[in-house]
């Protein structure tokens, strides 16, 4: 405002003269060819702005079928889970046995091994070559499958443990 006392009466005028025609200039060119778009008032317009707002999307036709975005997915890129080595972390250990979270739909249970023992705790990383996904079976007769909700994988190796990174950061 205080840069507005120092213009002279006869600029003002002229700078909101160019500021009203150039607003006429811009709503002329947004305006749309349709003649009875240029009869509503401003409620009207606003009416009809929000409610073809509200209408559901097109969604685009795709003629490709579901076989064949199976077979582009992601998850049928990865091939046979069998055989393949993989990382895991130690979330739950009773005993000797070590349940392994790597991922998968279930988590496998393998036997801590006798070498380095003490590293396999819990929130420790581990090594494992999947057997199979689902430890599943009939039982004594059964006609169906029965799951026992584990996956069988081998374990391989250590990658870190919780107890190896409080030994290096105590000896420094």
């Amino acid at each position: 405002m205080f840069i507005l006392h120092k213009i002279p009466k006869k600029s003002v005028n002229t700078i909101k003269n160019q500021l009203t025609f150039s607003q006429r200039l811009l709503c002329s060119q947004a305006k749309t060819d349709d003649p009875s778009e240029n009869n509503r008032s401003g409620f009207a317009k606003a009416f009809v702005r929000h409610t073809d707002a509200l209408k559901p999307p097109e969604e685009p036709v795709d003629n490709e079928t579901f076989a064949s975005l199976l077979r582009k997915s992601k998850l049928v890129d990865l091939g046979d889970p069998e055989g393949k080595v993989v990382r895991g972390k130690i979330f739950h250990v009773v005993g000797d046995d070590l349940y392994i979270d790597f991922g998968w739909k279930f988590h496998c249970v393998c036997t801590r091994p006798v070498r380095n023992s003490d590293d396999y705790v819990r929130g420790a990383r581990v090594r494992l070559r999947v057997k199979d996904l689902e430890l599943s079976t009939r039982f004594l007769g059964s006609s169906k499958d029965l799951t026992i909700l584990e996956a069988d994988c081998q374990l391989l190796g250590l990658i870190s443990s919780p107890n190896r990174q409080g030994a290096k950061t105590s000896a420094d």
